[in-house]
């Protein structure tokens, strides 16, 4: 089985939700690869596609929706999961990566979707992200929660192998940047 996994990350954080992700189907005997969205031209190949992206404002970043629109009838044909990263508080929540996304997950019948709590470091961001982190009150740190992601993972190598979930050996966290 291979799998696909792209995943938009301004900052990092969302690429190393990806890289987890990846490290779980890899256990599971799933031979995966880790793109950037703008990295990938085609579909041909992969057995299953894992499209995530960070969100900003509510909203996918453009890369992500770009590769979603433009593989879109590729995806119809394959079982396809999507997963969002970002929301550091309930007033930041995701709108599912946005109305398009959203419409677009239906069409391509998206098989689930995931919405993970991100990372807010200072040190990353430029002085307008500092200005607009000050104005919607959100606390830097690091929300991801790594069981949550890798059980999510799990969940779909369970699914495409058609096997029963069960706890499989533990991956070391990432290290903090």
């Amino acid at each position: 089985m291979k799998i696909l996994i792209a995943a938009a990350s301004k900052h990092g954080a969302t690429a190393q939700i990806a890289t987890a992700i990846a490290d779980e189907l890899r256990v599971a005997g799933a031979e995966v690869d880790v793109h950037e969205p703008e990295q990938v031209t085609d579909l041909a190949g992969y057995d299953a596609t894992i499209l995530g992206s960070a969100v900003y404002m509510g909203r996918w970043m453009p890369t992500a929706r770009a590769l979603l629109a433009r593989s879109e009838v590729q995806l119809r044909t394959m079982p396809v999961w999507l997963f969002s990263s970002g929301p550091l508080s309930d007033s930041l929540q995701p709108r599912d990566g946005g109305e398009a996304v959203a419409e677009t997950a239906t069409r391509i019948g998206a098989r689930g979707s995931a919405v993970f709590a991100g990372q807010l470091s200072r040190e990353r961001l430029h002085v307008a992200e500092r200005a607009v982190t000050f104005l919607v009150r959100a606390r830097y740190g690091d929300y991801r929660e790594w069981a949550a992601i890798r059980a999510w993972a799990r969940s779909i190598a369970a699914e495409l192998t058609g096997a029963a979930a069960v706890p499989l050996e533990r991956i070391a966290d990432p290290p903090a940047p």
